[in-house]
């Protein structure tokens, strides 16, 4: 599978209600981003059920900003509308085919059951 390079534009359309999404915040100048370039694509080849995503910061600073990204590389996965994981830092490709196999295992009616308890907790 292709990894798809998003803006502001086109971010909130790739995260999908039926769809696991990892996005790879990146700049060109960063060494680590540089070195975890190859873990990420390689993983990108053999999750084919899940969207790859990169969003360059040095040209998508408002994407950033708005969410929140201080240091790069950053990794964050989305599934089923729900930002599941978020943390700065490269993975080995260990690490990475282990974070996705977990998130792959997270049981999403539970989660958005928790979701919606906790808004309607807000609203009362």
């Amino acid at each position: 599978m292709s990894i798809v390079e998003l803006t502001k534009e086109s971010f909130q359309e790739a995260i999908t209600p039926d769809g696991t999404l990892i996005v790879d915040f990146w700049a060109p100048w960063c060494g680590p981003c540089r070195g975890f370039a190859p873990v990420f694509e390689q993983a990108a080849t053999e999750h084919t059920d899940v969207t790859f995503a990169k969003v360059n910061t040095d040209v998508e600073q408002e994407l950033a900003g708005a969410l929140g990204i201080r240091s790069i590389p950053t990794l964050m996965v989305f599934r089923e509308k729900v930002l599941l994981f978020s943390q700065p830092g490269a993975l080995s490709g260990g690490q990475l085919n282990e974070l996705l196999a977990k998130i792959k295992e997270v049981d999403m009616e539970k989660v958005h059951q928790e979701i919606a308890a906790a808004q309607d907790s807000q609203n009362a």
